[in-house]
């Protein structure tokens, strides 16, 4: 089997990364795509003795450490630009802390892996995830709008939301529901499921409130490489199913810090 064929399994998931490190589609493509071209490029410098999964977050993790900016924060979150305050606010954070938080929590690599992947060692990986998570905790609050028709997954999001000290102004459990509730009591996130209880999408309750105003949304499916196709429109923030608490935590943390709304005053 050729490496192309290795690695193509896992490219959507890197994409997964990629986007919820950045906060951007096109941002996170980006590094995938500068990650392949160096994959491409030099064949030979490619990781042989691990799984090409590893290997190949490896590359990426080498092209987002020597290209990632880390200076100018308070200049760029001055700009008002939404991207430029998203940069601004993960400055703040180490970003091996949150590259730790990402790969454990979103991206299920074990403490040992994920290691390997930032070049520190288990112990401090541990350390890094629970810095990053008092960090992002600390910076983020927000109402949260739940779109979900199981009442036992709806009721753990909820839980999970307020753990971490957000509101919940609701949960829908169809898309006419899920407009009706958003319009009713605008909500500052949305956590939506796909596949809703009257044979309606999650997708398209989405779209209808995002034409309505804009807020940052994070979708729940059994298969996320279904909506990393390479086709627009693609969401920027996936939670796979059956999900554990730490990756909704992480995934919250990551969506409200570009959410230009929960910008502190300065």
């Amino acid at each position: 089997m050729s490496l192309g064929q290795q690695l193509a399994p896992h490219l959507p998931f890197l994409r997964r990364y990629g986007r919820a490190l950045t906060g951007s589609q096109s941002e996170g493509d980006r590094y995938v795509r500068a990650a392949l071209e160096a994959i491409v490029a030099a064949p030979e410098e490619f990781p042989r003795d691990v799984d090409p999964r590893l290997g190949l977050y490896r590359t990426f993790q080498a092209i987002w450490s020597s290209t990632h900016p880390a200076e100018d924060a308070a200049r760029e979150e001055a700009s008002g630009d939404q991207e430029a305050i998203a940069r601004a606010r993960l400055a703040r954070i180490a970003p091996l802390s949150r590259q730790a938080l990402l790969l454990t929590a979103m991206e299920g690599f074990t403490n040992e892996d994920t290691a390997y992947l930032i070049d520190t060692s288990e112990e401090e990986v541990e350390s890094l995830v629970a810095e990053a998570l008092r960090e992002i905790e600390a910076q983020t609050r927000s109402r949260v709008m739940i779109i979900e028709d199981e009442p036992l997954i709806a009721m753990d999001l909820e839980t999970i939301v307020r753990d971490l000290g957000h509101d919940v102004t609701g949960v829908a459990v169809t898309r006419d529901e899920a407009v009706a509730l958003a319009m009713e009591d605008r909500p500052g996130l949305v956590l939506a499921d796909i596949q809703l209880a009257d044979d309606s999408s999650g997708i398209d309750a989405v779209k209808d409130i995002l034409a309505e105003f804009n807020v940052p949304v994070i979708f729940i499916t059994a298969f996320p490489e279904r909506l990393l196709t390479g086709e627009r429109p693609e969401p920027t923030f996936l939670i796979t199913k059956p999900f554990q608490r730490s990756t909704v935590k992480a995934a919250i943390s990551q969506a409200l810090f570009f959410d230009q709304s929960t910008v502190p005053t300065i």
